[in-house]
């Protein structure tokens, strides 16, 4: 354990940055995931509504630096694709 005031802030912090990133990651998988089960499942309009959300989701883990733009970039990327895929077919 530190003995430094600056340090056991600085362990206190981490413990609250690591549950904020944790949930923010958590979320953007959730909301992952039930886009591709509602275009799984060819619920088309309701994976469109929920795409919106996950972009949403995504940009803000990129802004935050929780997960690169690139791949925020690419995993929306994806979603679109699998949803364009799905509708045209």
């Amino acid at each position: 354990m530190a003995n430094i005031k600056s340090a056991k802030k600085k362990a206190k912090q981490s413990i609250k940055h690591k549950t904020a990133n944790t949930q923010q990651k958590s979320k953007m998988r959730t909301y992952i995931k039930k886009t591709r089960t509602l275009t799984e499942e060819g619920k088309l309009d309701e994976a469109k509504e929920l795409l919106k959300t996950a972009y949403s989701v995504l940009d803000k883990a990129a802004k935050t630096n929780l997960i690169h733009k690139n791949k925020a970039a690419r995993l929306k990327s994806k979603l679109a694709a699998e949803l364009s895929k799905k509708s045209k077919a």
